[in-house]
This record gives C-alpha cells, sequence and structure tokens, in this order.
C-alpha cells in the first residue's frame, strides 16, 4: 500500500508538471461516413510521453487528472492545439473536417466555459461548425436543467455537441429530447459484440432507430471487422471509427492517410 501511494504521488507530480514540460501530444482517430467510406471528422486523443517513464497510458493519467483537477487545464489545452491543427490542416488545402474533443464533467460545469471555448476559436481561427464537443451522458445528466442552457450557449456559437458512450450511463428521455444535440456514439462495447450477441445487437438497433427518430447522427465506436460494418450499415448507422479503417495517427501521418485515401 506504501509503494501504491508513492508511486501515485509521484504520478501526480510529474503530471502537474506535463503540461509546461510539453509532455502532452496529440493523435487523431478518422471518423468515416459509412455509406462513402470518406473521411468526415477525426477525434483528437490526449497522450502523455515522459522522458523517464516513456508513454504513460491514459487508463492511469485521465483518472488522476479528474481527481486533482488537473483535467481542466488538459481539456483547454487539448481542444487549443485540435482546433489550431484543424485549421492548419484547412489552410494546407486539405478538405474541412470536424474535430471532436472529450470535455470532462469539471470543465462543463464550469462557469467560464463558454468564454473559454469562444477564445480558442477565436485565437484559433478555426470556424466553430468544425469544432465537435463529446460528453458523457453522466456528465449531461448530473444537473440537466442547466446543461440545458450551457448546451444551448455552445449551439449558438455554432458548434456540434456529441454525447460519447452513449448507452453506458444514466439517461433521461425526457430530457435528451431537450438537449440540442448533433450525434449519439454508440460506445464500442456494445459494437464488439454485435454480430455475436444478441443483447448487444438489439441495444445498437434501438440507439440507431432512437437517434433517427431524434434527428441525430449516429456514429459507432470501436469498429474493428467487416461484419460489424455491415451490421451498422445495414442497420442506418451514419457513420464510424475504428481500427477496421484507421488507427489514432499523428498529425503527419494523418495527412498522408488522408491524401491516399482522396487519390484512391
Amino acid at each position: 500500500m506504501n509503494a501504491t501511494a508513492y508511486e501515485r504521488r509521484v504520478l501526480e507530480n510529474n503530471l502537474r508538471k506535463a503540461l509546461e514540460r510539453e509532455e502532452f501530444f496529440l493523435h487523431y482517430q478518422p471518423q468515416f461516413d459509412i455509406a462513402t467510406a470518406e473521411i468526415i471528422g477525426v477525434e483528437a486523443l490526449v497522450r502523455w510521453k515522459h522522458p523517464e517513464m516513456g508513454i504513460v497510458s491514459p487508463g492511469e493519467f485521465i483518472p488522476l487528472a479528474e481527481e486533482t483537477g488537473l483535467i481542466t487545464q488538459i481539456d483547454e489545452w487539448v481542444m487549443q492545439t485540435a482546433c489550431a491543427q484543424n485549421k492548419l490542416w484547412q489552410m494546407a488545402g486539405l478538405p474541412p473536417i470536424t474535430v471532436a474533443v472529450n470535455l470532462s464533467g469539471q470543465h462543463f460545469i464550469r462557469k467560464n466555459l463558454l468564454d473559454t471555448v469562444s477564445r480558442i476559436i477565436e485565437d484559433t481561427g478555426l470556424d466553430p461548425r468544425y469544432l465537435d464537443l463529446e460528453l458523457t451522458e453522466s456528465v449531461l445528466m448530473k444537473n440537466a436543467k442547466d446543461t440545458v442552457n450551457t448546451l444551448r450557449a455552445l449551439k449558438e456559437i455554432g458548434l456540434h455537441i456529441s454525447i460519447d458512450d452513449f448507452g453506458t450511463g444514466y439517461s433521461s428521455l425526457s430530457y435528451l429530447k431537450r438537449f440540442p444535440l448533433d450525434t449519439l456514439k454508440i460506445d464500442q462495447s456494445f459494437v464488439r459484440e454485435i454480430t455475436t450477441d444478441s443483447d448487444s445487437a438489439a441495444i445498437t438497433t434501438a440507439i440507431i432507430a432512437m437517434a433517427h427518430s431524434l434527428k441525430l447522427r449516429v456514429l459507432a465506436e470501436g469498429v474493428e471487422t467487416e461484419e460489424q460494418l455491415a451490421f451498422l450499415r445495414d442497420h442506418g448507422c451514419h457513420a464510424m471509427q475504428g481500427f477496421l479503417y484507421s488507427r489514432p495517427l499523428p498529425a503527419g501521418e494523418l495527412v498522408r492517410f488522408f491524401e491516399e485515401r482522396c487519390a484512391a
């Protein structure tokens, strides 16, 4: 127990210094239109490379960042970096796509969230319609009445709003229809078993049907096989991301990947 506590303190101390030492970097996982296989967006995923510990797993440092409150600083850095990169891609002549950024619950409830997002949009020069903020069901439902107002304010700027990992948290359908959303993302835990487990298939089918009824786009995460893709296509899923088409890529590799697919 003492050793574990010591390791945690060391990791926390290093995490506090990681931003100023510029140890974080982003990978981008492409998102594809299922009907056309065209790249329509990317999800920005934060990574941490410590000079001595090497690559630290997000599953290890993200929960610690949330516990210590450092997650809001990391969120802001990710948003700033991802928006700036997306603007650079557009200036380089790539077709405009959205960049999705995960927003923590702590960041979402901050009173200055709107100011922060507006400042980043202005600083980077990115058209706000090419920024997609992803929030989980649990975050949205913590204070649903206030959430509606916050989401409406963000939508007025012109952003896209997605619910990440849909189906794994607590939802109120009465509030879901009031939230000004654009996309539901089906969690990969359902996608992984849609061709082998009838319950996962039923849940996935229901989410797609509900999204259609609410006039929302639906994107499936973690697509790894042609069979999964065929199931999603047959049931009307709009978009996907996953290793079947591409793993998360550094910014430079993404440009080459984009150009290769456009040339094909």
